[in-house]
């Protein structure tokens, strides 16, 4: 097996049947993730803010850390791989509040909202998500298959 990490504000894309693409511990980031289950092509981004207006030198060097610079690359990368829209989903997991001290930021569902709407606006729904919630999740994307592995504690579950 050949496992390709996501860090925040990163995302890989993979078209190789060998590979698990895996981010850690989404506490309030998000993980968008993509599958077009006939080329077998999956990428997976660890989003941490919703709009890069808040800091543009940080957009430009990691342009993956916010919703609005990093989806679109995604799907670019995705493109290039032979994804197509017709044979792919769309999953998201994370947009926790795992600090009880900050629920007046609520960086999670500022992130969840912020990546539907970039969804919605391209007219993309989501298949599946598990968000919210005061639990961070470990997520994994099978490129064999699609499918996508939830953890947390010890306990595993399909997203």
């Amino acid at each position: 097996m050949n496992l390709i990490e996501v860090g925040i504000g990163e995302m890989q894309v993979s078209s190789q049947l060998d590979s698990h693409i895996k981010t850690y511990a989404l506490g309030s980031c998000v993980a968008v993730i993509i599958y077009d289950s006939v080329k077998k092509v999956g990428g997976m981004i660890h989003i941490a803010l919703p709009d890069s207006e808040i800091n543009r030198e940080k957009a430009e060097k990691l342009p993956a850390y916010f919703a609005n610079t990093g989806l679109p690359i995604l799907f670019k990368k995705m493109n290039e791989l032979g994804a197509t829209r017709k044979n792919s989903w769309i999953k998201i997991a994370g947009g926790a509040s795992v600090i009880k001290s900050c629920e007046s930021f609520d960086i999670g569902k500022r992130n969840i909202l912020a990546i539907r709407k970039i969804l919605w606006n391209k007219k993309l729904g989501i298949k599946k998500d598990d968000v919210g919630g005061d639990f961070s999740r470990t997520v994994t994307l099978d490129i064999s298959d699609g499918t996508v592995t939830l953890s947390n504690s010890g306990k595993n579950w399909n997203l």
